[in-house]
């Protein structure tokens, strides 16, 4: 892949940074993340087995849901500053695509 800044740009439907997606830059951030999002599920699925109180079980859910809040919302902000900037630089359809992208996907959190 070339690291051309003008080359990167004729191909914004790709969302490439330098190395890559731009959360590449975050990337272990987001791993550690999920992994801990990974654990808290496992968390809940033993406090069922374990029938473990509801409430107890219900705040436990509230966290996880903030957790992939948080994770959900920092992937979009890395969309926004990369590959939407990336693709508004460009401008045209490709422009337009990456903005409908991003409202479709902001749309999505709000209903979840």
């Amino acid at each position: 892949m070339s690291t051309n800044h003008d080359d990167q740009l004729s191909h914004p439907s790709e969302c490439h940074h330098d190395s890559g997606h731009g959360y590449l830059d975050h990337k272990e951030e987001y791993l550690r993340r999920l992994k801990r999002i990974e654990g808290q599920a496992r968390g809940l699925q033993r406090m069922v087995d374990e029938e473990q109180y509801c409430i107890d079980i219900l705040t436990q859910v509230s966290a996880m849901t903030k957790a992939l809040e948080a994770l959900a919302l920092a992937m979009l902000d890395e969309h926004l500053s990369h590959c939407v900037v990336r693709a508004a630089r460009v401008g045209g359809a490709e422009a337009e695509l990456k903005l409908a992208e991003a409202s479709a996907a902001i749309a999505r959190l709000v209903r979840s």
